[in-house]
């Protein structure tokens, strides 16, 4: 099927529909060749090339920041770099490195580089680095004096470590990181050393896969158990003992622990197929998952069987606290059974907590308590201790810096909704208090996310001073977002506004300058300034501050002046335009108008959405997003400087209960449309007859089938979908039944088995590499085969060797030009419509 999809998207590429000869081929020279890449125009591709500005990395003593420079693109060669799919992980063999990230959606690329920040002086010193270096993120040491980081070459992951205070970074000798399942390496407590997974010494040859291969592939379903197991977990599976030797390899990894002043470097533990690693804040104890055979054939690594074992550094003793079995039959949303999510509490040494279902890990089983805590220290040998049980799926803990009181978080699926408890772990006979009890959607009424601060061991607690806490959010309002910073005093549960950003900014905090909680690291920007960190000092407190705003005067200096990297977008104007539905619901699109744009002038536009599912209208409706940022081009954005204006992240709620909200799916998506574009036609930007459509993923699946339902759109482009919902028979985005419980919600929601009625152009483009199980690659040719077997224009793109995210330049470029084209020729270009056009309505 891989070749297949492969060659189709080769045989389209070449030349299956004509277009306008808009876009140049990749070298520059010339017309383009049959299946070359093509580069959309200029101004768009300056743009699409111009440099990233850094983003910084503050460290913990909050007095430097790491500047990182990213690269917008790596090149297709680096894309199409030979790699194994393994278990959920995709794997260069070359240098034994990760060829994907972590969540599976794009490729792991290269940091141009580093420099680092003097928060007080302004100076600004780079890292040297090799020539041709590959190095990752960094990772700061608790006290701030060293960061570490993996650099990539052509033989291996090489651990690099800096000097904070010159800037000087060194490699380690005789390190050779092992990423393929993440976790290679962290710091050990608030020593000098780091914990590292090698790939071992003495590992010796990869498997030689046969290249004829000794029997069928089969996977086993004969024990009768049953039960649902969710299509997304289903990436990049194993399918051949053959799988399981590669995969079994390129896993195995050694510890290691490195003294980073010496560079010694000092094995610890045996060799094994190592999952997840946590060092424990006293820097000795090591959590470890160790997988274990068989493994699954149906889900990936992170489900396979393994052994729950806590690593004594000093000892090199291991115990095995769970030996969990693989959980392949996990019901859709819910979780496995047994002891889950191991962590370390922050304010002890060595004391694990954890937590166990009550419920079967099955939402739809009605209990009065579907999770417990339980809890067990150092050395391991009692028997464990419950230390709570709630009513919701347990969501997180985040710990004061002593004593038992936590932050204790938990999620009820069935309404979508999430409370906070302030508890006395230590103590569960006393009672606890919510502090706060809210939809998980809610926007207006969010109080924001605690401030956590790191203990010289690295451990995150949270920040409390004086009996408060500080909470900083979005602070999203009808008018826009307007992040800030709120002081909460525990007690009385009252709150003290210390900063908001100004209505004609966007500007959010980023941390304390060296623990003083008078002064904040800000990253300011405004439509006209690009993004740079500011410090504000608190002044006077503010007697007659308005509701909302902050009660405390500050002054701001900008502390870095990273120039804007694109000039020309700053002709782009947008504004945040608010609207209802015909059934009340409150729905918004930021407008974006092309440079030049004369007010009153009507120009051709593409709208832009990805679905969101709610519980309640009331949440549905608020407004995301702000007028006040600085404006970056890129996707379909780009066509602004092409003369389009832009109707962008429309709102496009799903509303009902999380168990059957999809009852009403193709409905509620019509009349999102409908809104929308009579909004937008309303403002006299858009002509009402030049309106294209377009959508990644999700949002794909939108923009083919308001084609098939509506005659709102002159075309459309639709990015890595999933058009036969009826491939993730077990659920899909929010929908939680089964294809055999509700086939109707399945056959409205999947454009594949409405294509007769895709009477627009629809340009379909997708990864030949996808790795989500919801978009697979053969979802696009199979909806381009059903679309020109009926009748319908469209164009099938397969972008050869990219994931659901494209990452490689030409491709990128590519897939702009694609877009322009058809956007022009369709939407632009196109006559007036033969007569009225028909209402927005379901068919």
């Amino acid at each position: 099927m891989e070749g297949l999809v492969r060659s189709l998207g080769a045989c389209l590429l070449a030349g299956a529909l004509a277009l306008p000869a808009v876009a140049a081929p990749a070298d520059g020279a010339g017309a383009p060749a049959p299946g070359a890449y093509l580069q959309p125009p200029e101004p768009l591709l300056g743009v699409m090339r111009a440099p990233l500005n850094p983003s910084p990395s503050i460290d913990p003593t909050g007095s430097r920041a790491l500047l990182v420079r990213q690269s917008p693109f790596p090149s297709i060669a680096r894309v199409a770099e030979p790699h194994l799919r393994l278990a959920g992980v995709r794997i260069t063999p070359a240098n034994h490195s990760r060829h994907d990230r972590s969540s599976g959606y794009g490729i792991r690329t290269c940091l141009e580089g580093f420099s680092l920040f003097e928060l007080a002086t302004g100076e600004e010193t780079a890292v040297a680095l090799p020539e041709g270096a590959c190095p990752g993120f960094a990772s700061w040491s608790p006290d701030g004096r060293r960061f570490a980081f993996d650099n990539t070459t052509a033989e291996g992951v090489e651990l690099w470590v800096g000097d904070a205070a010159t800037g000087e970074a060194r490699r380690i000798e005789d390190v050779q990181l092992n990423p393929v399942l993440d976790y290679a390496l962290q710091w050990l407590g608030g020593s000098d050393r780091l914990l590292v997974k090698r790939v071992p010494a003495d590992l010796g040859p990869a498997p030689v896969k046969a290249e004829v291969p000794s029997g069928p592939e089969i996977t086993d379903a004969t024990d009768g158990s049953g039960g649902e197991s969710s299509t997304y977990e289903a990436r990049d599976t194993l399918s051949s003992p053959a799988d399981e030797a590669l995969f079994e390899h390129y896993a195995t990894a050694r510890l290691a622990t490195v003294d980073v002043a010496s560079g010694q470097v000092v094995p610890v533990g045996g060799s094994a197929a190592i999952g997840r690693v946590s060092a424990a804040p006293d820097g000795r104890h090591v959590l470890m998952h160790v997988l274990k055979r068989p493994y699954s054939y149906v889900t990936a690594w992170n489900r396979f069987a393994h052994d729950v074992v806590v690593l004594d550094l000093d000892s090199g003793r291991t115990r095995v606290l769970a030996e969990l079995p693989v959980a392949d039959r996990v019901p859709v949303r819910g979780v496995p059974t047994g002891p889950r999510s191991h962590a370390w509490r922050a304010n002890q040494p060595a004391t694990l907590v954890w937590t166990e279902a009550l419920d079967g890990g099955d939402w739809k089983n009605d209990v009065p308590e579907r999770d417990r805590l339980l809890t067990l220290a150092a050395p391991f040998t009692a028997a464990p201790r419950e230390i709570a049980r709630l009513p919701q799926r347990h969501a997180g803990t985040v710990w004061f810096a002593d004593g038992g009181r936590a932050l204790v978080y938990g999620y009820d699926a069935n309404r979508n909704w999430v409370t906070t408890r302030l508890q006395d772990l230590d103590d569960p006979s006393q009672p606890y208090r919510v502090l706060w009890d809210l939809s998980a959607n809610e926007r207006y009424a969010d109080p924001g996310s605690p401030e956590v601060r790191r203990l010289a061991n690295g451990a995150a607690v949270l920040h409390e001073e004086d009996g408060a806490l500080f909470l900083s959010g979005a602070g999203a309002t009808p008018q826009g977002d307007r992040p800030f910073l709120d002081r909460f005093e525990l007690a009385s549960g009252t709150t003290t506004r210390l900063f908001r950003s100004a209505p004609d900014a966007y500007e959010s905090f980023v941390g304390f300058v060296a623990g003083d909680t008078s002064r904040l690291l800000t990253w300011h920007q405004s439509p006209a300034d690009p993004p740079n960190l500011h410090l504000r000092e608190y002044g006077d407190v503010l007697a007659d501050a308005a509701e909302g705003e902050a009660a405390v005067a500050s002054s701001a200096r900008r502390l870095t002046a990273f120039p804007d990297p694109t000039p020309l977008v700053r002709g782009v104007r947008k504004r945040l335009v608010s609207y209802t539905r015909d059934d009340g619901v409150e729905l918004s699109f930021t407008l974006y108008t092309p440079p030049g744009y004369r007010e009153g002038e009507r120009v051709p536009a593409i709208l832009y959405a990805y679905p969101m599912d709610y519980a309640d209208p009331s949440t549905a409706g608020q407004v995301s997003g702000s007028e006040q940022t600085f404006t970056r081009l890129a996707g379909y954005r780009l066509l602004l400087l092409a003369g389009y204006a832009i109707i962008d992240n429309a709102a496009f709620p799903i509303v009902g209960d999380p168990r059957n909200a999809y009852d009403t799916y193709l409905e509620q998506l019509v009349a999102n449309a409908g809104a929308a574009v009579e909004k937008a036609v309303e403002l006299g930007v858009v002509d009402p007859d030049r309106i294209g459509v377009t959508g990644h993923s999700h949002g794909a699946l939108m923009a083919a089938n308001l084609l098939a339902h509506t005659d709102l759109f002159r075309a459309g482009v639709a990015s890595s979908g999933g058009y036969n919902k009826t491939l993730t028979p077990f659920g899909f985005q929010n929908e939680r039944r089964s294809f055999w419980d509700a086939p109707g919600v399945y056959d409205q929601a999947s454009t594949f088995f409405h294509a007769d009625k895709v009477d627009e152009p629809l340009l379909i483009v997708h990864g030949a590499d996808d790795a989500n199980p919801g978009t697979e690659a053969l979802q696009s040719p199979r909806l381009f085969q059903a679309i020109r077997g009926t009748g319908g224009t469209t164009r099938l793109v397969m972008l050869p060797f990219e994931p659901h995210w494209y990452t490689a330049r030409e491709s990128n470029e590519h897939f702009v030009a694609e877009m322009l084209a058809w956007f022009d020729r369709y939407v632009r270009d196109a006559g007036p419509r033969a007569g009225e056009a028909a209402p927005a309505k379901v068919e």
